[in-house]
């Protein structure tokens, strides 16, 4: 049983922090693709949009500790600067554009369908290789 005056735990901390990312991710694409946002503001919001949710990233992640750190620097502080330059109005629409579709609900079915045909697919081509 915990207390309610025991402090959060960090992975508790961590797991918050990593939904406020996510939700800053899909605020700065819907504020790129606003047109009553700036120019150089969109443009760098979908910049940092794609980089966030591109898998392929500058410093690759196998390499020791540089491959995340750059995860963990040049995200947010891509976030931090996009909305510092982004209109309090066009961030608001996009936080409630964001909101809205974070909320719908996830389909475990349909996950593990994908899964099945990946792992069938994988199954297939390593019969292939072999």
């Amino acid at each position: 049983m915990t207390d309610s005056a025991t402090p959060p735990s960090v992975i508790s901390r961590l797991k918050t922090w990593a939904r406020g990312i996510k939700r800053d991710v899909v605020t700065v694409y819907f504020a790129a693709r606003d047109p009553q946002a700036p120019v150089g503001a969109r443009l760098l919001a979908g910049l940092v949009a794609a980089y966030a949710l591109s898998p392929i990233d500058l410093i690759p992640d196998f390499i020791p500790v540089l491959g995340y750190l750059d995860d963990l620097l040049i995200v947010p502080l891509g976030l931090l600067l996009v909305m510092r330059l982004m209109p309090d109005d066009v961030l608001a629409n996009a936080r409630a554009k964001a909101d809205t579709l974070l909320a719908k609900p996830r389909s475990l079915l349909a996950a593990a369908c994908f899964v099945v045909i990946w792992l069938a697919l994988g199954f297939y081509l390593a019969l292939w290789l072999l």
